[in-house]
């Protein structure tokens, strides 16, 4: 059974930076933990990397968010450290310049896993969305998402859209 673990967004902007709230460090020892387990389990390690250029406040995402963030090149767009040091050069990174990314999509397609868990910030947009790709891509295979490793800035939107994942034939485990 071919297995993969995605780590989603698990950026220093999003744990302490322009972006950061309360609680988005909670699930940094808990993705740390899954990333132990699944390399123990001989399941590929996915990152995703938000990623932004100087140019964000003029992108139809930065109207909507005019708050600079993850800027390629700076220290926010950094994995946070303790991820960081689990990391292996021979994980697959996609950079995504919106919530969902279209390439992660098709890799996961591409590689056929029958097992694809998510985990990171923030679980009511990119988390969500990459799980919706993830559906998309392997609309046979076991999507799952961790209610303990990932979170968003808003409690009630953590509720609806753990909601939300289960409507769409995603397990919130």
């Amino acid at each position: 059974m071919k297995k993969a673990l995605i780590v989603v967004d698990m950026q220093e902007d999003f744990v302490h930076g322009a972006l950061g709230f309360d609680g988005a460090e909670t699930v940094i020892p808990v993705i740390a933990d899954k990333i132990k387990a699944a390399r123990s389990d001989e399941a590929d390690v996915l990152f995703t990397l938000d990623t932004h250029g100087a140019d964000y406040l003029e992108t139809v995402e930065g109207k909507h968010l005019p708050v600079p963030h993850v800027i390629e090149g700076t220290s926010g767009h950094a994995l946070v450290p303790e991820l960081r040091a689990l990391q292996d050069p021979k994980d697959p990174v996609f950079k995504k310049p919106t919530f969902p990314s279209l390439d992660l999509g098709n890799y996961l397609k591409a590689q056929g896993y029958d097992t694809v868990e998510l985990c990171g910030l923030v679980s009511s947009m990119c988390v969500f969305s990459n799980a919706v790709i993830a559906k998309a891509a392997l609309p046979n295979a076991k999507i799952l998402v961790d209610a303990k490793a990932t979170t968003t800035f808003d409690p009630s939107f953590q509720t609806k859209t753990l909601e939300m994942l289960e409507h769409l034939h995603i397990e919130v485990i």
